[in-house]
């Protein structure tokens, strides 16, 4: 029987280890709630855009969706001004692509151009630029033409 009731003992000894265990648990996790403190910190910023826009008036309000070239002459150059404005947030450099030559042929026959290449142009800031083409001397074959200019900013 003494051993039973040393067995009993050490089985309540460790029903008393356990539930302290768990009561250590427990205060520990009150205290270290009652210790927590949590702060929410605000977040504002801007995200830099870039982007340009072309208008036929230095205002800004009619926007150039095509250029009628109407009709040239070999040996002569026609211009057109618009205003590119950057509509972005940031500082842009100007360039311009000329493709997608209808007939292809037109290309090696005539020579678009524009006045602004590598010009910096400022965020909400307008420019008048102008865009050319040169029609050259020895054209044959072309009696009507398109192409698509390509103005680009970057930043």
């Amino acid at each position: 029987m003494y051993k039973a009731q040393r067995m009993a003992m050490q089985k309540s000894a460790t029903m008393v280890f356990l539930a302290l265990g768990a009561i250590a648990v427990v205060s520990l996790a009150l205290v270290s709630a009652a210790l927590m403190a949590t702060r929410t910190i605000s977040n504002t910023g801007t995200i830099a855009t870039v982007g340009v826009a072309v208008f036929w008036d230095s205002a800004c309000t009619n926007q150039t969706a095509s250029i009628n070239w109407g009709t040239l002459v070999p040996n002569s150059t026609g211009a057109c001004t618009v205003y590119v404005k950057n509509n972005g947030t940031v500082p842009v450099t100007l360039n311009a692509g000329f493709g997608n030559w209808n007939p292809g042929s037109a290309s090696g026959y005539m020579t678009p151009g524009w006045n602004c290449s590598g010009y910096a142009l400022g965020s909400s800031s307008v420019v008048a630029a102008t865009l050319t083409l040169t029609v050259s001397p020895n054209i044959t074959g072309v009696t009507s033409f398109s192409f698509d200019v390509t103005i680009t900013g970057t930043q």
